[in-house]
Formats: structure tokens, C-alpha cells, sequence
């Protein structure tokens, strides 16, 4: 089996923000190959139904898996948190999400058992953050921070504005009961753009887990025995290998491109219009 010495990781996200998921993939695993699903064309899933989250993924990690996917990496929290199950019975392939990495990650950092999840509205109404940390018994406070992802896709990772907002969403997480927890956990793949200013605005004892880059060490983790077996093979012919990237976007290639190319920090150039039928 000559492709098995390069898995090809099929990475699913809403839009551009599961770029992040990506980035620390490919900074992870970079003996691997991937595929990119962005459903531009019908974000934002959280304003919309379980059932349709839950349809619009499979369609996308159906195709994904059509192109030669043979692990499946759901970076979108929304899609994580109200269609895991689904995605996981129609998959012929082992499916990751970014909910329980992230849940994990923060469980091990937490000293005080305490521990603050921000995200859209829908991720944190979803619960799924709360199941996953309360069943490790870590107490959880969530917030929604809906302007957060509007001034990232602006590109205002740096703007005062930005800041304040942040400001105003962090002191109200971390009151009352929440006051003493000791992590804050990125529930958003939009969030790690404007890590260094949460890092600011944040209480100092706060560490911060980034559910992007749990994922990573996750995914790297699983794949660690197929690719050691591997390594010395392709080391010995190739040094080490440039992971191919191809993405998939349902709406405008160029504005995939240039917002994509920010979240990846790698320039995005290969990208094709795919059209899924409803």
C-alpha cells in the first residue's frame, strides 16, 4: 500500500475559521496531506437547526471522503457540538471533533477544577463544552462573544475596539463563581487570530487552551504509529515532506483565498468551487 505512508486528513469547517485547526495540523503532522471543506455559501451554521448543521456537514465529509480522506477532522465547534453523532454514522472513517481535544487540554491545565469556554451563540448553547468538562468534574462557565468573529473577519486583530470588546466579554465571564477559574478555553476556530490580545485582556493566572491546537496534538497522537512506522522510509528519500494542500469552498474561490490565506498564515492558492446539491 504505497499511500499509506502519507495519510490524507480531510479537514471540514462552516468557512475560513477552521483555517486555524489546519495551520496547527500542519505544524503538528506535517507527514500528511489534506483536503479543506469550507461551506462558505451557507455560513453561518449557528444560526441554523441541528438537523440542517447536521445535513449540510455529512454532504461535506461525504465529498471529502470521495477525494481520498481517510481521517476526518470536523473544525467547526458548531458542527462538533450539534452533529458529531451524525457525522461519525454516515462516516466510513474515523471522525475527530474539536470539542473533546479542547475539553481534555483544559481539564489537564485547570489546578481549580474551574474554567471559562467562550464561543458563538450556538456552540455555547449547544452545552457541549459544559457535557464534556463536567464529565471530567471541572465546573464551567460559558459565554457567547458574538461581535468576536465579525471583528476577526475584519481583520482587526489589533484594533482597540477589538480589545474592548474582549474586555467587556472576559469581566463578565470571569465574575462571580467564575472569578478564580484558572482557564479560559478558545471555543471558536476564529479565536486564536487574536490569542495575544485575549492573552491581555485575560486575568493573569488564566492559562489559555486553544481547542485548535488540542486538536492537533490529538490528531498527531493518533496517526504517531502509522507515521513512525513510516518516517524512515520517506525520510531517507525525501527529507522532510511539504504537506499537500487542496481546498474546497461552495462559495467565491477569491474571497476564500484572501480571508483564508490570513487564518492559514500559509498563502492559499488551490482552491475549487464545489457546488453540493441540497
Amino acid at each position: 500500500m504505497p499511500n499509506s505512508r502519507r495519510p490524507t486528513i480531510g479537514v471540514f469547517d462552516s468557512g475560513v475559521g477552521g483555517l486555524t485547526v489546519l495551520r496547527a495540523l500542519v505544524e503538528r503532522v506535517p507527514d500528511a496531506d489534506y483536503l479543506y471543506f469550507g461551506d462558505t455559501a451557507r455560513l453561518p451554521y449557528g444560526s441554523k437547526s441541528a438537523a440542517t448543521v447536521a445535513h449540510y456537514a455529512v454532504g461535506a465529509v461525504r465529498y471529502l471522503q470521495d477525494q481520498g480522506a481517510k481521517l476526518l477532522v470536523i473544525a467547526c465547534n458548531t458542527a462538533t457540538a450539534l452533529a458529531l453523532n451524525e457525522i461519525k454514522a454516515a462516516a466510513g472513517v474515523e471522525v475527530i471533533g474539536v470539542v473533546e481535544p479542547g475539553a481534555e487540554a483544559a481539564a489537564a491545565a485547570t489546578r481549580k477544577r474551574k474554567v471559562v469556554v467562550i464561543g458563538t451563540e450556538a456552540t455555547m448553547s449547544s452545552h457541549a463544552y459544559r457535557r464534556a468538562l463536567e464529565a471530567r468534574n471541572v465546573a464551567v462557565r460559558e459565554k457567547a462573544c458574538p461581535l468576536l468573529v465579525p471583528l476577526v473577519e475584519e481583520g482587526w486583530v489589533e484594533h482597540p475596539v477589538t480589545e474592548q470588546v474582549a474586555k467587556i466579554y472576559l469581566s463578565e465571564a470571569f465574575s462571580g463563581d467564575a472569578r478564580d477559574a484558572d482557564v479560559l478555553v478558545l471555543g471558536c476556530t476564529h479565536y486564536p487570530l487574536i490569542k495575544p490580545l485575549l492573552r491581555r485582556v485575560a486575568p493573569e493566572h488564566v492559562a489559555i487552551v486553544d481547542s485548535a491546537e488540542s486538536t492537533a496534538h490529538h490528531v498527531a497522537r493518533q496517526l504517531q504509529v502509522e507515521l513512525s512506522s513510516s518516517a524512515e522510509t520517506e525520510t531517507k528519500s525525501e527529507g522532510r515532506s511539504i504537506p499537500k494542500l487542496r481546498f474546497f469552498a461552495t462559495d467565491s474561490a477569491d474571497r476564500f483565498k484572501n480571508l483564508g490565506t490570513r487564518f492559514l498564515g500559509l498563502p492559499v492558492e488551490d482552491v475549487v468551487h464545489v457546488d453540493l446539491k441540497e
